[in-house]
């Protein structure tokens, strides 16, 4: 049993989301059978048994190479070189909304729009559903190649991404740490942030949670609180700690929306009848989805008219264009600059912020994307006129948007 695991899990290489179901599957029942085999043929303690069952099943967590989509490698250089996990259930479904229902209606009759969702909240379940684990998938791979055993991230009090990132963290079998933001009176009191919701979520699979008021939060940054905290816990555990940013937005975890939009391109084409996407709507919050989004419509030549659109639920436009341009150039964007531009730049040495390749990205993005001050009451709070929209997208579609 042991020998056809490996072999299983070493000739085949899943190239969707349905084989690597197959191979998930393959997997417990091979593990089941090994349970069958330790029953009959010892008197093992269960702990025993349940650890055969985790190291078969954990095997598919293995990080793989990585090839990136080949409009990708020509104009971002920085390339993951220590691949990618397989933690997300891709590609997420691609769903047309129907003409029935009063929102539906509106939008395909009275406007002519044809609205699709891409369902990246079914990217896996209630544990990691969302759009974080693909950005996870790159960052998770990377910390298991530094041997990390420990990781810490921070986010709001709900945040999506942290209980993403702790329960992904625990299927690979580091140690997850968490900051979260809460406006609570006695925030130092970690049971006084609750036990509901995501950070019910985040207790369950024994996160080690620590908090933060909106004004430490504000004054000392969100990365330099991730940064203090991996100090002391090399210092004070002698733990290896591997540090996320909020939302996992950096260079590395937005290759996870590359990889997303060029999934999208395959979608489109894979589509019975022609579809041409004239628009694709976002929102946005710690900018990572967005810069891979806005980039893969950039470059991918499937979408070399389609126009974003994104909603910044904190912060103004400009602040995110200059985050998006930074990641970007992280990403190692190469900006193609005809020999004018260049003749230009030598007779002007003065201007400095012209020399200034992050102007030019940002540039760039605001010829691809729109980004609007979406920000409203302030974060996970909704005025009566939101949460009657998301009543009635429901209504029409069957689908449940997050109120946050």
């Amino acid at each position: 049993i042991e020998k056809h695991s490996k072999f299983i899990q070493r000739a085949f290489i899943p190239q969707s989301g349905k084989e690597m179901l197959f191979l998930r599957r393959c997997c417990c029942f091979i593990s089941f059978l090994q349970v069958v085999v330790l029953i009959l043929t010892s008197s093992t303690s269960v702990v025993v048994i349940v650890v055969a069952i985790t190291t078969t099943t954990m095997r598919i967590h293995n990080s793989k190479s990585y090839i990136p989509p080949a409009w990708a490698v020509q104009k971002l250089k920085h390339v993951p070189i220590h691949g990618r996990l397989s933690l997300a259930s891709l590609p997420t479904p691609l769903h047309k909304v129907s003409t029935a229902g009063v929102l539906s209606e509106y939008l395909s009759k009275e406007l002519n729009i044809t609205l699709l969702f891409k369902r990246d909240d079914m990217t896996g379940g209630v544990e990691l559903g969302g759009n974080k684990i693909r950005k996870l998938e790159f960052l998770l791979a990377d910390a298991l190649a530094q041997n990390c055993d420990s990781l810490v991230t921070i986010g709001g009090e709900q945040s999506n991404h942290c209980r993403a990132t702790a329960c992904a963290a625990r299927m690979v079998g580091i140690e997850p740490h968490l900051i979260l933001r809460t406006k609570k009176k006695k925030p130092t009191e970690e049971s006084n942030i609750g036990m509901v919701g995501n950070v019910l979520m985040d207790r369950l699979v024994g996160s080690s949670i620590y908090t933060c008021t909106p004004g430490e939060y504000g004054r000392v940054g969100s990365d330099a609180l991730v940064k203090r905290l991996c100090d002391y816990l090399k210092k004070s555990e002698g733990k290896n700690p591997y540090a996320i940013p909020v939302g996992g937005s950096n260079a590395l975890g937005t290759w996870g929306y590359i990889q997303g939009v060029e999934e999208l391109s395959l979608q489109v084409l894979e589509e019975e009848e022609e579809t041409k996407i004239d628009h694709v709507v976002m929102s946005c919050g710690s900018g990572g989805t967005t810069t891979g989004i806005a980039l893969g419509l950039e470059f991918c030549p499937a979408f070399e008219k389609t126009k974003a659109h994104a909603v910044g639920v904190c912060d103004d436009p400009e602040y995110f264009y200059q985050t998006m341009a930074r990641i970007a150039q992280d990403m190692g964007l190469v900006m193609e600059k005809d020999d004018n531009d260049n003749a230009n730049d030598k007779d002007d040495d003065d201007d400095d912020e012209e020399d200034d390749p992050v102007n030019s990205i940002v540039e760039m993005f605001k010829q691809r994307i729109e980004i609007y001050q979406g920000k409203g009451l302030g974060y996970a709070v909704s005025t009566p006129d939101e949460l009657s929209f998301c009543i009635q997208l429901a209504r029409d579609t069957g689908i449940v948007l997050d109120p946050v």
